[in-house]
């Protein structure tokens, strides 16, 4: 990964969480004020010892911290994170949150989440009206797929048809590797030279899916040179953007999967490579390198080799279609974090991560389309993990208050204390572990590797 890469990655990365954070304080600030709560102040992330930004308006002082964690915003009155004891320890105010009735502090309390909510759904409608909906459907993958070692090794071939997942058809191919992953499937479906076949998916596949973070299978192409990488020996040998590479040493091949079989054996030699250019065909003189790639690659557009389905929607349609694409993105989170407690394919220690391990989920060219899909997603996610009824967390002071509804009693101000005390220390080990994670497999695993 370029520099470059790594700048744009995390710039995205830390403006979806401005964004996505700032609207959920909002979520939280709104209904205070509405409630005649005082606020005392609202950031961008955090600010112990100092801020890097901050102004006073009315009875609120506004900022930016310079620790990225988050944000928030400090209501008088409340046990949170800020831990002011203090406070706590004199009567009663009435613009204070303790002194609100239990239905306007649980309004408070869901304000972020709501919000939330309401962002996911608001950016997959407006994604859906202005860029439509596009995708490869399985059945159009004419080609066939393309495998690595790992769709080798439970018997799947290059060529092979996928028809179907567990004897269910997959409308969208992009969408198998979910469909696997999240139902625990047991088997594939292949069309392979005109036979139907059952290809068993055994036990530590899907483990093995997971850990390799990419796809086990991908649609073959044939290769046109659609773009090259700096330094190309390919380019620099003659080969032009638009040729078709069909012979290597005199070898023919249709796909890119037979250029990287066949070339593995030449490494550091130089090899004839055969193009069709137009009517003619060239035999070019290519000097690989150690590493045998000839950094040529095909056009990352699957339209130019397939036939994919688009949608369209009208601003009234995508409204409907944003508030389902919402809630079947956060029920497939749910089940994602329901394997890692109940499968014994799914291990915490390689699925968790950090913030290394979101901002990679972005991409390494600055895509609106992307950004915002990934945003989304990040919204609805913080949207769950905040409602969890983990003391710190949103959820935490919705259930004690849910508790006050129906007994009628409020829990005790030391009792409150305490539950923030542990639910933060909670909080803080789990993102020590899942950041502990990226670095461990992002730098010191490759020192020794």
């Amino acid at each position: 990964m370029t520099t470059q890469e790594i700048f744009v990655k995390a710039g995205q990365l830390i403006l979806s969480l401005s964004i996505l954070v700032v609207l959920h304080e909002l979520g939280h600030f709104i209904p205070a004020k509405l409630f005649k709560t005082k606020v005392e102040k609202f950031y961008l992330f955090f600010d112990p010892w100092f801020s890097l930004f901050k102004f006073k308006k009315g009875e609120t002082e506004y900022g930016v911290g310079w620790l990225p964690l988050g944000g928030y915003v400090k209501i008088s009155g409340m046990i949170d994170e800020s831990m002011d004891r203090d406070q706590m320890m004199r009567p009663p105010e009435p613009w204070e949150f303790r002194s609100k009735p239990a239905w306007q502090r649980l309004i408070i309390m869901i304000g972020g989440v709501t919000v939330n909510l309401i962002l996911g759904f608001l950016i997959y409608a407006m994604m859906l009206w202005y860029w439509g909906e596009t995708y490869l459907p399985t059945q159009n993958v004419k080609y066939g797929i393309a495998t690595d070692s790992l769709a080798q090794s439970i018997g799947l071939r290059d060529g092979d048809m996928i028809l179907s997942v567990d004897h269910q058809k997959v409308e969208n191919f992009q969408a198998i590797p979910a469909e696997i992953i999240l139902k625990e499937a047991k088997s594939i479906q292949v069309s392979r030279d005109g036979q139907e076949l059952n290809v068993a998916i055994p036990p530590g596949f899907i483990r093995q899916m997971i850990k390799q973070k990419s796809p086990f299978a991908v649609p073959r192409v044939p290769y046109y040179a659609g773009y090259f990488a700096k330094e190309s020996v390919a380019e620099k040998a003659g080969v032009r953007k638009g040729d078709k590479l069909i012979t290597l040493n005199g070898q023919p091949g249709t796909y890119v999967s037979d250029f990287k079989k066949m070339i593995a054996p030449y490494k550091s030699q130089t090899v004839k490579l055969g193009v069709l250019r137009g009517n003619d065909t060239v035999v070019l003189n290519v000097p690989l390198k150690e590493d045998g790639i000839m950094g040529v690659y095909v056009e990352p557009d699957l339209s130019k080799f397939f036939q994919l389905n688009t949608r369209k929607y009208s601003f009234f349609e995508a409204i409907p279609a944003g508030f389902n694409k919402c809630i079947n993105t956060l029920v497939k989170y749910v089940q994602q974090l329901r394997l890692i407690f109940v499968s014994k394919e799914v291990k915490a220690s390689e699925s968790l991560g950090g913030f290394l391990t979101i901002g990679n989920l972005f991409p390494g060219e600055w895509d609106w389309m992307s950004f915002w899909e990934m945003t989304a997603l990040l919204s609805i996610i913080l949207a769950f993990m905040n409602i969890l009824p983990i003391p710190a967390l949103d959820g935490g002071h919705v259930l004690f208050l849910l508790y006050e509804i129906i007994s009628g009693r409020k829990p005790s101000e030391k009792f409150l204390e305490y539950a923030q005390i542990v639910g933060m220390v909670l909080l803080f080990a789990l993102l020590l572990y899942a950041n502990g994670l990226d670095v461990w497999r992002n730098i010191i695993s490759k020192w020794f590797s």
